[in-house]
């Protein structure tokens, strides 16, 4: 019987207590004030405050403090109250400081934030193995596991060190839960070879840690597939002396390596980004186009081209014809004119008349004296 009846003046007191708590008013002008005012202590961390319960209303005659508490241990000194916890645990706990006398009951609460940085946190593409193809729509998830309270985490999705999206949770559940996000993007050809991963960091304000907590995923390297993209464009007309070489450029870029084509109204040219001719000629003239394909897809280029004609060979025959011309006439010349005043012209009956013109010279005899 004597058990029954402290066990039903602990309820009542219980009772009481509740009372109290649960009819304080938290707007009045002499509350009690925690010291800090808000805490924010990793799950398993010790941790205390102060609360300071009145000033001047505790000196009112009948005036009872207290501070309700679901874990830890209080000890008094006057008007304050120390609350100490050697490891929380407790993941929905708030202590509750007030006091209470016959004119009114006046009371604070203390927000306490208990957390737990992720276990781990893993991304991937939703639904996508392998190649992404360019101006496609896929979605990147980022899966934090275990992580309090959700309602604090911020996730950040990133190409490399480029944010691409941050996401938040509207989960309020103060227990450690897992937690999927999910961002959807649309590639391109500066995707390709890009690391794509995410970040978990928990917000806890200026009363929490000085470095947020922070975990992050792995890196997945992105392949992009897309179509050609030329280098450069050609529009203006390409003019070319007869006889110089021609050489037109059609490089692009694309994944998969793209392969060339190239076609004019003349003839057929081998593959390649380049297509070289030595030697032009007129029949060279034209319209060129090269197309550049994979599986994605296909640039073309034309090039128009115009072949002038070269008067060299002309010029040169000229010079050649009028040189054989000079040395002919210079030929002829020396012939006629120049080697038979040179040799003179012999008659025979000059030589005879020559000869008959000479007399004998008379001999003189000299004697002695």
């Amino acid at each position: 019987m004597f058990f029954h009846f402290i066990l039903l003046v602990v309820s009542l007191m219980g009772s009481l207590r509740s009372f109290h708590v649960s009819g304080c008013n938290e707007n009045c002008a002499d509350k009690p004030a925690f010291t800090p005012t808000r805490l924010v202590v990793k799950h398993g961390d010790p941790t205390s405050a102060i609360c300071s319960v009145c000033q001047h209303a505790c000196l009112v005659n009948g005036t009872t403090t207290d501070l309700e508490k679901a874990v830890g241990d209080t000890l008094r000194n006057g008007t304050t109250i120390l609350w100490t916890v050697d490891r929380l645990t407790e993941w929905h706990t708030s202590p509750i400081c007030y006091y209470s006398n016959a004119a009114y009951q006046c009371c604070s609460s203390l927000n306490v934030t208990v957390y737990q940085p992720p276990d781990s946190v893993s991304f991937s593409f939703v639904n996508h193995t392998g190649p992404m193809l360019e101006g496609h729509q896929y979605t990147l998830q980022c899966t934090v596991q275990d992580v309090a309270p959700v309602e604090n985490l911020v996730v950040t999705f990133y190409r490399g060190q480029t944010a691409l999206g941050q996401l938040q949770s509207n989960n309020t559940e103060k227990k450690p839960a897992t937690e999927i996000f999910s961002l959807n993007i649309t590639p391109s050809k500066e995707d390709d070879g890009g690391r794509f991963w995410c970040e978990a960091k928990l917000e806890l304000g200026p009363d929490g840690p000085q470095r947020p907590p922070v975990v992050t995923s792995e890196n997945i390297t992105a392949t992009v597939h897309y179509k050609p993209q030329l280098k450069s464009s050609s529009s203006d007309l390409i003019t070319v002396s007869e006889g110089n070489s021609l050489q037109l450029n059609c490089s692009a870029v694309g994944n998969p390596r793209p392969s060339y084509t190239w076609t004019s109204p003349i003839r057929s040219y081998s593959n390649g980004s380049f297509l070289t001719i030595d030697s032009v000629t007129s029949a060279d003239k034209g319209q060129y186009t090269c197309s550049v394909s994979n599986h994605v897809g296909t640039a073309t280029v034309k090039f128009d081209v115009d072949v002038k004609e070269s008067y060299i060979g002309l010029i040169v025959g000229v010079i050649a014809a009028v040189a054989l011309l000079v040395v002919i006439c210079v030929v002829i010349g020396y012939l006629l004119f120049y080697k038979p005043n040179r040799m003179g012209q012999y008659n025979l009956k000059d030589v005879f008349r020559l000869h008959t013109k000479h007399s004998a010279v008379p001999s003189v005899e000299y004697g002695t004296a």
